[in-house]
C-alpha cells in the first residue's frame, strides 16, 4: 500500500499507548531494561522479559527498547557529549533521516521520546520509502537556522541511498541551502551509519549503536525541540530511579 500520509503525525493508537496515565508504568519498564542491559543480557530477550512483564504493546515496545541503554553507555556517550552551544566553526555529519524525521515529528505532534541519555527519539517508521510531508521544510528550516545561528562551519547530510525518495529530498535539500546561503553538503550512501561511527568530525543522530561508536556527537534534534517547538508530545521515559 502506497505512503499517503501529510503529515508526520502521531500513530492512530498513540493517543491509548502513550497516555500520561501509562508514563509511569512505561518508564518502570525502562528501568528495568536499563538493569538487564547493563548487567550483559541480551536486547531481544530482555525486551522480551520487560515487555511481558508489563504487559506491552508492540509499539510500548519499541518505545522502551529505544529509550533504554546501559549504565556503561550512558556514561560513555555523555563523556563524548558536544553541547550545541559549542559547534562555532564545526563541521557536522548530520545523520539525516535520524534528525529530519525527529524534528517533522515533533512539528506534526507525534510522540517523542526522552530516554535515558537524553536524546529525543520518534517512533516514526519509513520501512524503505521517505515521503516528503507537510513538515518537511519547516523543519529543514528550523534546523537550517539553528545551524546558523551557533555558525557551523560546514554541515555533511548523510541520506540511505536506497531508502526510495532520497534522491528528491536531496534536491529539496540543496535548493533551500542554496537559498538561504547554508553550508550544506547533502550525500546519498549505501549505510550513512559506518560513516557517522568512522566519522572524526561532530556527529548528528539519536542513533543508539552509532552514539557508542562515534568520536563525538551533538543532541541537536533535543535542543531544536526544547528551545523552539514548545508545544511537542514528549513523553519523559528516563530512569524512575
Amino acid at each position: 500500500m502506497p505512503d499517503t500520509r501529510k503529515h508526520r503525525g502521531p500513530h492512530p493508537q498513540d493517543a491509548e499507548l502513550f497516555h500520561d496515565d501509562v508514563h509511569a508504568s512505561l518508564r518502570e519498564a525502562v528501568s528495568h531494561l536499563n538493569w538487564l542491559l547493563t548487567r550483559g543480557y541480551a536486547v531481544p530477550s530482555s525486551l522480551k522479559l520487560v515487555g511481558d512483564r508489563f504487559t506491552l504493546t508492540e509499539r510500548q515496545r519499541i518505545a522502551v527498547v529505544r529509550s533504554a541503554c546501559s549504565d556503561e553507555s550512558l556514561a560513555d556517550r555523555a563523556s563524548r557529549r558536544v553541547d550545541p552551544t559549542s559547534l562555532q566553526g564545526e563541521t557536522l555529519d548530520v545523520d539525516g533521516f535520524n534528525l529530519l524525521t525527529t524534528v517533522e515529528a515533533a512539528l506534526s505532534g507525534g510522540v517523542l521520546l526522552l530516554g535515558r541519555d537524553g536524546c529525543l527519539r520518534d517512533m516514526a517508521s519509513m520501512h524503505g520509502s521517505y515521503r516528503r510531508v507537510a513538515e518537511t521544510i519547516p523543519a529543514l528550516t528550523l534546523i537550517g537556522e539553528t545551524l546558523e545561528a551557533v555558525q557551523v562551519a560546514h554541515c555533511n547530510w548523510w541520506f540511505d541511498q536506497p531508502v526510495s525518495n532520497s534522491g528528491r529530498l536531496k534536491t529539496v535539500m540543496m535548493n533551500l541551502s542554496a537559498e538561504r546561503g547554508w553550508p550544506w553538503q547533502i550525500d546519498l550512501v549505501p549505510d550513512p551509519d559506518n560513516l557517522l561511527r568512522e566519522s572524526t568530525n561532530i556527529v548528528v543522530t539519536a542513533d543508539g549503536p552509532v552514539l557508542d561508536d562515534c568520536d563525538r556527537w551533538c543532541n541537536l534534534a533535543a535542543e531544536i525541540v526544547a528551545t523552539q517547538i514548545a508545544d511537542a508530545r514528549v513523553v519523559d521515559l528516563r530512569d524512575v530511579t
